[in-house]
């Protein structure tokens, strides 16, 4: 990865007086590291991560160092952007008895040693340090890992999405847009007609920033044998690589992926249909989706799986426009591909 302020002078040129990069046409180098220093800190200062589970009290305190390259390149308006950076974070845990008596205090450290751009769709590794070393501070360690480990990744995803769109450059690169030409037009005659520009804006609200995802996947095995990986935690494990807690009763909760995902069995068919409410914990407060699995078996050995996920946020809590697109990603790449990968189940 080339380093900041190194680029071909071939490709970077001068400014224009007026100051214009004329459809960022040119390269356009933005610096993001202390961007970054400051959106780190925002998302990863004083997260509670346990709130009297199991009589245990953890929270990050605060974000010590970032360090290392961050920057966004812009051309054409495609947007570039390179980061290898590492991110130190301090917290603190607290012990107590049943009648809430304090056991013990601890401090120690969350360390990730690399996030880089070129691991963009991959977890970075994660590190947590404690300064007591007994039985008590092993168990906060520990603690501290299996339950802050989902939080803080997430919040890394979200500072990854945010360079994906440009970082600190997004705001410049929106405003320094020039319409086309075919475009400004265009904007000329809808505001000569005003009542057509009432009408199309409305119609977009009626929408009301709600998507709905429709999948067909054909596997080869049973739909017995697919139900039952899809609600069994072993198996969600197994091709997820990631903790997973799933009822099989209807008003039964789950949790997967780490806790990114929970939700509530709303309807279940055993081999023949899965619904589900599903809420991912980057979105905003009190959304819901409908996940809907029809399992059917159009011949011995061959499976086929229609999805309709509806009510999909458009934006999650932090203004990120990718939800739709991740989670029909996820689906396809995180699932059901992972699926056929590990039981052999591929047509």
């Amino acid at each position: 990865m080339a380093k900041y302020g190194e680029g071909d002078k071939r490709w970077i040129v001068e400014e224009r007086a007026d100051g214009t990069n004329v459809h960022n046409w040119h390269w356009a180098e933005t610096d993001c590291l202390e961007w970054s220093r400051n959106l780190f800190s925002n998302l990863l200062s004083g997260l509670t991560i346990l709130d009297g589970e199991g009589n245990l009290f953890i929270k990050t305190k605060k974000v010590d160092k970032v360090e290392g390259e961050a920057y966004v390149n812009i051309r054409k308006g495609k947007i570039i952007p390179g980061y290898e950076i590492s991110v130190s974070i301090s917290w603190e845990g607290e012990a107590r008895d049943s009648d809430g008596k304090s056991l013990l205090k601890v401090e120690g450290s969350v360390e990730i040693p690399y996030i880089s751009d070129e691991n963009a769709d991959e977890d970075p590794e994660l590190r947590v340090t404690v300064k007591e070393d007994g039985p008590v501070g092993r168990m906060l360690k520990e603690a501290m890992l299996n339950r802050g480990k989902p939080v803080i990744l997430e919040k890394v995803r979200i500072y990854v999405q945010s360079m994906a769109k440009g970082g600190p450059a997004k705001e410049d690169l929106e405003t320094k847009k020039v319409a086309p030409k075919s475009q400004t037009a265009a904007t000329a005659k809808t505001e000569a007609a005003g009542p057509a520009v009432e009408k199309k804006e409305s119609k977009k609200e009626s929408k009301q920033g709600f998507k709905t995802i429709s999948l067909t996947e054909r596997f080869s095995c049973r739909a017995r044998d697919m139900y039952e990986i899809l609600m069994d935690d072993n198996r969600w494990k197994g091709f997820t690589q990631s903790y997973a807690k799933i009822s099989k009763e209807v008003g039964g909760e789950f949790s997967i992926f780490d806790g990114s995902v929970t939700g509530i069995n709303v309807e279940l068919q055993e081999g023949k249909l899965i619904v589900q409410r599903w809420r991912f914990g980057s979105w905003p407060d009190g959304i819901h989706s409908t996940v809907k699995l029809v399992l059917d078996e159009p011949e011995p050995g061959v499976t086929v799986i229609k999805l309709t996920h509806t009510d999909v946020p458009e934006e999650d809590r932090y203004g990120n426009a990718t939800v739709v697109e991740n989670t029909e990603r996820g689906w396809r790449d995180l699932i059901f591909h992972k699926i056929r990968a590990v039981f052999g189940f591929g047509l």
